[in-house]
């Protein structure tokens, strides 16, 4: 039996796809992983993740257009996930270090989609523990829910085993920009550490 994250995961890769225009038997232009140049999904050409404009933990406006020149994996997630998230930014710190010199050039950015209980001095020591320079997001109940639809991402509130205590389910996977700021891939959660390496290094040499 799948576990109820593992059915999430293959949720949002399929909702992703038909998002993309995956539909079976179809092979538009763009969001195609197969036989081309990516391990995730080409997202070029298609219409969304365009804007993130939130605040980081020292109360600073950030959005994606100051990152510009550097390579973009922007993850949603919260602090209390206790496998999805801290595997994906675990997995990031450690593919940045494979990639050397080149490892500075890629910037982490962490959206948290529990801003109830994800303050800014939580966000800070969370992602300070991956990497000294990841950059935590949060916004209000409705700039997170803004974000999401632009980025297509699916999140929601689980009922947890006690009373007031809940989890939040959501897109499992990260988003990957070039250096112009253009959204590229998708890169699935689970699809390890090699394929992330691919399409960095593919994104990287594009400058």
């Amino acid at each position: 039996m799948p576990t109820r994250r593992a059915s999430l995961a293959a949720f949002t890769a399929l909702s992703l796809s038909a998002a993309s225009g995956l539909l079976a038997g179809c092979q538009p232009t763009g969001g195609s992983s197969a036989g081309g140049r990516f391990k995730g999904i080409d997202l070029a050409g298609l219409d969304y993740a365009r804007r993130l404009d939130l605040t980081d933990p020292e109360g600073r406006r950030r959005s994606l257009a100051e990152f510009k020149g550097k390579v973009l994996v922007v993850f949603f997630g919260y602090t209390q996930c206790p496998d999805v998230c801290p595997t994906t930014l675990a997995e990031l710190a450690a593919v940045r270090q494979q990639l050397g010199p080149d490892g500075a050039r890629v910037q982490g950015i962490f959206v948290t989609v529990d801003p109830e209980r994800d303050t800014s001095e939580v966000l800070r020591h969370y992602v300070g523990s991956f990497g000294s320079d990841f950059v935590a997001l949060r916004g209000t109940l409705e700039e997170t829910q803004a974000v999401a639809k632009e980025f297509k991402v699916f999140f929601a509130k689980a009922q947890g085993k006690t009373e007031g205590a809940y989890t939040v389910d959501h897109t499992a996977g990260s988003y990957l920009f070039d250096a112009q700021g253009r959204v590229r891939v998708f890169s699935r959660y689970g699809a390890g550490a090699e394929a992330l390496v691919h399409d960095l290094k593919l994104l990287l040499q594009e400058g």
